[in-house]
């Protein structure tokens, strides 16, 4: 029973948590300028991803298994495909080349820092934020 029990686990096994990361949704342009604006006073954070890319899939996992900010910023999730046109318009309000996935750091009304694909997971935020 010590492999099946390792495989598929016992009884009474606990269920391992998973850290829920307070996600705003990013689907309007209008967003962008509150961002923009909350980001004088509060730090703002956008993760940009991509629904049918494997690697995105990949690094939201990692970055989800490790995010450990509290709620001292804002968070949006942008659906890049969902969302084409905020995409496109983070790219030129920003003044960062589109990525995906990407991750951008907003603080008075300006990107203080970005990065992409596996560099986002090896992050440390809260240097950043």
């Amino acid at each position: 029973m010590g492999i099946f029990n390792s495989v598929f686990g016992k009884k009474g096994d606990s269920v391992k948590e998973e850290k829920q990361i307070p996600w705003i949704p990013l689907v309007s342009i209008e967003q962008l300028d509150e961002i923009a604006e909350k980001s004088k006073t509060r730090t703002q954070l956008i993760f940009k991803h991509s629904t049918t890319c494997g690697i995105s899939r990949m690094v939201l996992n990692m970055f989800t298994g490790s995010y450990s900010l509290g709620d001292e910023n804002d968070i949006y999730f942008l659906d890049l495909h969902a969302h084409r046109d905020v995409s496109n318009e983070v790219q030129y309000k920003f003044q960062v080349m589109h990525q995906s996935p990407q991750l951008l750091i907003i603080k008075n009304g300006e990107v203080t820092y970005h990065t992409s694909h596996g560099a986002i997971a090896d992050t440390d935020l809260a240097q950043h934020v």
